[in-house]
């Protein structure tokens, strides 16, 4: 039975690699509705191939340019992040596939689970900053919320038929990034090029950057916090530099069930997809003569602070995760733009987490004014 398909931020990695999983199965996949922030000749190539029902281009600047690309096809356009929002309310959508990175995922999320949709989630900023409200909607309005995240997929999939209370403890793999080993001093002069090339996945520059510096291993743990239920104590980082064991579950009576797979995101977009059903692939297999030894270590966390600032984050919880969050994102586009060194992303984060105003048991809004503060914050910081 076709299921159609509202994929927010297609033009981005996961997004382009979930169109490769509909090109695979055209009779269960219909993207139905296509979105992209700022890339908006590539969300035109793609509404020419798929002729959704619908696409939303963020840049309001670049509405005219989609639309006339698409006047002679039966393709609705849109623009603005609004629009974004309230496509996934759509009575035409069946599930939204969650690709847009950063805070900005949040009001979508709220949306689509507002008007009773399940949702594949690759946005684990949507967890950091408002947990709390993400899941208690998603249980009131009975819908499904599947990680797409290799990492959590894993542990997703290794507790099929198990019982969540008999977890002792998770643990996320992390390859380690480009940088594993390396002391402090080494980072200091490490260049956007550098952190941009991660041993064993193509993803986006922002997520690429989080893996180089540990923090998108802190975003997964507090995102497992809500997935999963369990707290900071039970949830281990242990880096595996093959990156071949996505992330395992240990287990009361101490036995540990992994999952396991060559490094490829199309498959845990596709199992969000297609749940509860495994489908034929045509991917390459993993073979264990390739890979004959699997090695594991534990996080340099005074190093790669960003990992400890994460569990500090979650720990003290209330609007700490969304200020950690912000501060890091601001953080990441400083470094990229050549304003602030590698750990110098630390030293802005750890500087917000000290600054900006706590609240204990924020709302919606209070989430939204925090974000704000502490972006101009750390702006502020990295301008100096």
């Amino acid at each position: 039975m076709e299921k159609r398909l509202a994929i927010l931020g297609s033009t981005g990695s996961i997004g382009t690699q979930a169109l490769e999983v509909c090109r695979l199965y055209p009779d269960l996949f219909k993207p139905e509705v296509l979105t992209a922030s700022e890339n908006h000749q590539l969300l035109i190539k793609q509404a020419l191939e798929f002729l959704p029902n619908a696409v939303v281009i963020g840049n309001n600047d670049k509405y005219t340019a989609v639309r006339e690309a698409l006047s002679m096809h039966p393709v609705k356009v849109y623009s603005g992040e609004d629009a974004i929002a309230q496509v996934t309310e759509m009575g035409s959508v069946d599930m939204v596939l969650m690709a847009i990175v950063g805070f900005a995922g949040l009001k979508p999320t709220l949306h689509a689970l507002r008007a009773g949709k399940d949702i594949a989630i690759a946005n684990k900023e949507t967890f950091v900053v408002a947990g709390e409200i993400v899941q208690k909607l998603a249980f009131e309005q009975r819908c499904a919320l599947i990680p797409v995240d290799s990492e959590h997929s894993a542990i997703f999939q290794c507790l099929v038929g198990e019982d969540y209370r008999e977890i002792e403890k998770i643990i996320l793999t992390a390859s380690g990034g480009p940088f594993r080993g390396a002391n402090g001093s080494d980072l200091h002069n490490v260049t956007r090029e550098q952190a941009l090339k991660h041993p064993n996945w193509e993803m986006g520059a922002k997520i690429t950057i989080d893996s180089a510096s540990m923090m998108n291993k802190g975003l997964e743990v507090m995102e497992a916090h809500w997935l999963f239920g369990l707290p900071a104590s039970q949830i281990e980082v242990v880096i595996h530099p093959q990156s071949i064991i996505h992330s395992m579950v240990q287990f009361r009576d101490g036995s540990i069930k992994a999952q396991m797979g060559l490094p490829d995101m199309r498959l845990p977009i596709q199992y969000a997809l297609s749940y509860p059903v495994r489908l034929q692939a045509p991917y390459p297999r993993f073979n264990f003569a390739n890979y004959p030894s699997l090695t594991f270590e534990t996080p340099d966390t005074s190093t790669f602070r960003n990992l400890a600032l994460a569990y500090q984050a979650l720990e003290r919880g209330g609007n700490m995760p969304c200020i950690l969050n912000a501060a890091n994102e601001v953080a990441v586009t400083a470094f990229l733009a050549g304003k602030v060194s590698f750990p110098g992303m630390s030293d802005l984060i750890s500087k917000a987490m000290d600054s900006v105003g706590f609240i204990r048991q924020p709302g919606f809004e209070d989430y939204l004014e925090t974000d704000h503060e502490t972006r101009a914050f750390v702006q502020s910081l990295s301008h100096q």
